[in-house]
């Protein structure tokens, strides 16, 4: 689905919930975690590009990617941040939607878009330089998201080609790529593609596990890998699609079995019934959220080191779950995209118009 005009691409939105399974002890745990006293507090970054691409490596240290070609990097928690954008993709004005940090000097970014304007960027040096490590050489293919396994394993994912989502696969940490077999994938439904709203259309938890959202048509699914993208297995989710603009946006996993997915209708004034799902099977079944999000949410996070609490994330505003997505409520009404927390509980969001925040107690 090529949804540009309206600054989002295909990418999907689920996110990893840790469901129904959870034992007492955790949800007492999340009593505890539930975030009542927290909310985003801004942190100025002097741009007004749109920050769909985040990735939080502690509380201290994110990077921001967007439009323009725009990469940010802060190392003392937003109050101050470096511009570390590719000079090519400033001068190309690329859209980056995903990017992935394995720390405060690697990372990896995704510029979307058909063909040539679908690339890999990579730097070693905090953004001080970048090596362009893959251009989609295919009219036909649309890159949407990437995730890491580690910081040598990660793959990326393409809207459908000859009828099957392609994917791209490295194991030196992005400086080289190439495209999986396409046998081991399912046929992809008549307009299902990924939306490139948030950078998690395409997430995975642990080494080999893997989960690929969709929308766009009659259904929307998602996909499993347990073997880095060789083979997959696809299931359907609760959230309504049969739309182009509907779909799951986002998902996020706790571990290979709990995970979230949410997404709806992006379009403004639009309602989103149902738009959020859990699953405790690893992505088999779907079940409804009980007391879903009020509105689309393009973007989920878990909170670390809690049996069920996760962030969803949207133009609307933002929502918490305490008992790993069967019901949520309003914790912020600002506009974000996507949402990322760091092992330290380091959760970070971004969106529009150069917005960037950390969670902090109030």
């Amino acid at each position: 689905m090529r949804l540009l005009d309206v600054g989002i691409g295909m990418c999907a939105a689920i996110l990893a919930v840790g469901v129904l399974a959870g034992p007492a002890h955790a949800e007492e745990q999340d009593r505890g975690q539930d975030l009542r006293a927290s909310g985003w507090a801004l942190k100025d970054t002097g741009q007004t590009s749109r920050f769909r691409g985040l990735a939080a490596v502690s509380r201290s240290t994110a990077w921001v990617a967007g439009s323009k070609g725009t990469v940010l990097r802060t190392l003392d928690g937003g109050r101050s941040w470096q511009d570390v954008s590719p000079p090519g993709a400033v001068a190309e004005q690329l859209e980056l939607r995903d990017i992935e940090a394995f720390d405060a000097r690697r990372a990896v970014a995704l510029s979307i878009g058909e063909g040539e304007a679908s690339r890999v960027l990579r730097t070693e040096d905090g953004g001080a330089t970048w090596t362009e490590t893959f251009r989609n050489p295919d009219p036909r293919a649309f890159y949407d998201c990437l995730t890491f396994f580690d910081a040598r394993h990660g793959l990326a994912m393409s809207d459908p080609v000859d009828g099957k989502f392609r994917i791209l696969s490295t194991d030196d940490g992005g400086r080289h790529w190439r495209v999986l077999p396409s046998e081991g994938m399912p046929g992809a439904l008549p307009g299902e593609a990924g939306f490139a709203a948030s950078g998690q259309c395409l997430v995975s938890a642990g080494p080999r596990d893997v989960w690929l959202a969709t929308g766009g048509a009659a259904t929307a699914r998602v996909l499993h890998s347990a073997d880095r993208g060789r083979t997959w297995r696809v299931a359907e989710s609760t959230v309504p699609a049969g739309d182009p603009a509907r779909g799951v946006f986002a998902l996020a996993f706790r571990d290979r079995t709990r995970g979230l997915a949410v997404g709806g209708d992006y379009r403004t004034g639009q309602a989103s019934p149902r738009a959020a799902a859990v699953s405790a099977d690893g992505g088999r079944t779907w079940r409804q959220a009980t007391t879903p999000p009020p509105a689309y949410r393009s973007g989920a996070a878990w909170y670390p080191y809690s049996g069920g609490t996760a962030l969803a994330v949207g133009p609307t505003g933002t929502d918490v779950t305490t008992d790993g997505g069967r019901s949520w409520r309003p914790l912020d009404a600002g506009s974000f995209d996507t949402v990322d927390c760091a092992a330290d509980t380091g959760c970070w969001a971004a969106g529009e118009k150069g917005r960037v925040a950390r969670l902090e107690r109030r």
